[in-house]
């Protein structure tokens, strides 16, 4: 992780002094257990360059973890992308200047705009470089984005996600860094530290003159406080995002809906399960913390909900989920399962419905086939419901060429390579099968999201 700053032209030399760090010697500290190292590469009369690294201590960034004892807690990028928590360490090294307060005879620089040049990296962004434009442009910087090549020895993607941003400005230093303090974090969209009330003082603080009148400045709000109730205690009117899962910008729509896509797909399916004739056994796959299970629990005439997920931080989300509804009336607590579906499991066989709510993208193209067999072939539902991406929609939301909606999808599809997936398996293992949209539909792109409905011939779908 590294950040560099430039000055260039008259009075470049004062950036040392508003950075309160003396050229002739290494800023070498340990923040939190990782290396925050500090030099100058470039130091002349009208040229400064001051460059931040931080090594963390991969050890350190699992501790006190609720992943710890899973494996995927070494399969991650925190110890390499610049986020939140290279902003954190590094705020102690740059605090003076991030404050605007150098000693007093320095006290006028503070209030000099700078020729900048701003560098840092890698950062892994769901955004794409459009958005990455429109939020640091209207701020008065002009941008450059690099990306690596994925040199892959297999077909997965041409290009790194990962990118380097490189930004140009006539600024104050001060308002550079509070620049970054606030839209680094908006752009990696992770935090590892509890969200609460401190936020929202940091937020007005580094955004203090400039994020008011940001014509992005609800998204910012959004991605950086993460949490609805956060976000009503500063005021904002926040469009909604099309997606809990995929961190994407808004959509350019006649309208803004009023519901997130995510909703919108859990109303279709119950609204599916709700008018099928049977519907007492039902498997959610990929049920995740349990939303779509709990909504089906209400579901009159429902009488067994087997929720399989395999991942062990979902699950208990959602046993607290279903703990919270159990006291309701008329609820049917679903079964958490421990499972995955490249293993067959025979207590999932012969049930009226199992649902793949965006599950199938999160798999490898060439595993499916076998997932498939699996579902169709060996459990054989009465119904089966599969919700999924519809690629051709990405455009609308302004999105990147052959860039996803979330980073652990492994393909998105057009309509016509979903209706030509979803036909073939229906010949293959004698479903019919119908097909749908989910959310605002755009001519030409067709809906965000699209279902198929498979019905196993001689089983019954609707009253």
């Amino acid at each position: 992780m590294q950040l560099a700053i430039k000055a260039t032209g008259e009075g470049a030399k004062m950036l040392s002094f508003l950075l309160s760090k003396n050229p002739q010697n290494l800023y070498d500290r340990m923040e939190k257990g990782h290396r925050v190292r500090f030099t100058y590469t470039v130091f002349s009369d009208r040229e400064v360059e001051a460059v931040i690294f931080v090594t963390p201590d991969p050890v350190e960034l699992v501790k006190n973890s609720p992943d710890t004892y899973e494996i995927t807690q070494y399969i991650n990028d925190r110890e390499f992308v610049v986020s939140s928590i290279f902003c954190s360490y590094i705020r102690s090294a740059l605090g003076t200047a991030l404050n605007g307060r150098p000693k007093e005879e320095y006290l006028d620089w503070a209030k000099y705009a700078f020729q900048l040049t701003i560098g840092f990296g890698p950062v892994a962004t769901d955004l794409p470089d459009a958005a990455i434009n429109q939020l640091f442009e209207p701020l008065g910087y002009q941008i450059e984005i690099e990306r690596g090549q994925a040199a892959y020895h297999f077909q997965l993607k041409e290009r790194s996600s990962a990118r380097f941003i490189n930004l140009q400005g006539t600024l104050t230093v001060q308002n550079a860094l509070k620049h970054l303090f606030v839209l680094i974090p908006v752009l990696d969209n992770y935090r590892h530290y509890f969200i609460d009330e401190r936020e929202i003082e940091k937020l007005e603080r580094y955004g203090e003159g400039w994020l008011a009148n940001h014509p992005l400045k609800d998204l910012i709000i959004k991605r950086t406080l993460r949490f609805r109730d956060l976000i009503e205690l500063v005021g904002t009117n926040n469009p909604v995002q099309p997606d809990d899962e995929a961190r994407t910008p808004e959509p350019a729509l006649k309208s803004q809906p009023v519901v997130r896509l995510n909703e919108l797909r859990y109303q279709r399916v119950v609204k599916l399960v709700e008018n099928l004739t049977a519907k007492e056994r039902i498997v959610d796959f990929g049920a995740g913390e349990g939303k779509l299970s709990v909504r089906l629990g209400f579901l009159p005439g429902v009488k067994e909900i087997l929720a399989v997920e395999p991942t062990e931080k979902e699950q208990l989300r959602a046993l607290k989920r279903f703990s919270e509804a159990s006291g309701q009336e008329d609820f049917i607590s679903p079964t958490p399962i421990w499972g995955s579906l490249f293993y067959y499991d025979e207590q999932l066989c012969a049930k009226d419905v199992m649902i793949l709510n965006e599950v199938i993208e999160h798999i490898d193209e060439s595993r499916l086939p076998r997932v498939m067999d699996t579902i169709l072939g060996s459990y054989k539902p009465k119904v089966l419901i599969v919700t999924t991406p519809n690629v051709e929609y990405n455009t609308v939301y302004q999105m990147e060429d052959q860039e996803v909606r979330h980073k652990d999808h492994r393909f998105e599809w057009t309509r016509a390579e979903f209706t030509e997936w979803t036909h073939a398996l229906a010949g293959d293992y004698s479903y019919e099968v119908r097909l749908e949209g989910i959310g605002e539909e755009v001519e030409g792109y067709g809906h965000p999201s699209q279902i198929a409905i498979f019905t196993r011939q001689g089983g019954i779908e609707n009253e």
